[in-house]
């Protein structure tokens, strides 16, 4: 029997920088055994350049990305998620649509490379540590034994993955 195909959230506020990095992160990493999508509570309504400029230098696709609002992922027709990951503090706060599936969520908060200021050094610096951060904690992810770990214990891989610094995935699981 195949294994499923999983559906991710990535929430942020702005859906400019972080989510759109792990979206594709995740859809280049996952090897087709997941579809990652990006939205925002109070979307920007563009991709930050410095976000797409990092997705190229790291070999990750930067095409045919937008800034969308999360009410898009909250309707009817809209594809079913299996997973919902927060990677900024205030969408984390944020009263969110009712999900349909009752997807597994998760924080995993990381710093807001767009809110950096200083020399264009300083805000690329910003944008390759998120990216950074987001690597290894979706390395960690797709590593899990998903088809074969009981929810509650799922739940608490995911929370120690949003809880995870600058580390690698293989020292993370």
């Amino acid at each position: 029997m195949p294994e499923p195909v999983y559906n991710v959230l990535f929430l942020c506020t702005g859906n400019s920088a972080r989510s759109i990095l792990a979206e594709s992160i995740l859809n280049t990493e996952g090897k087709g055994r997941f579809r990652a999508f990006s939205a925002g509570s109070n979307p920007k309504g563009t991709v930050h350049p410095l976000a797409l400029r990092e997705l190229k230098s790291r070999g990750y696709p930067a095409e045919g990305f937008s800034s969308k609002g999360w009410d898009v992922f909250a309707t009817p027709d809209a594809p079913q998620m299996d997973f919902i990951f927060t990677v900024c503090d205030s969408a984390a706060g944020e009263a969110c649509p009712v999900w349909p599936g009752h997807p597994m969520t998760a924080h995993w908060g990381v710093a807001d490379p767009a809110a950096v200021e200083g020399s264009e050094f300083e805000k690329e610096r910003a944008f390759a540590e998120a990216a950074r951060f987001l690597k290894n904690r979706i390395m960690a992810f797709i590593s899990l034994p998903l088809t074969s770990i009981d929810r509650m214990a799922l739940h608490s891989h995911l929370d120690e993955i949003g809880r995870m610094n600058d580390v690698t995935a293989d020292r993370a699981s």
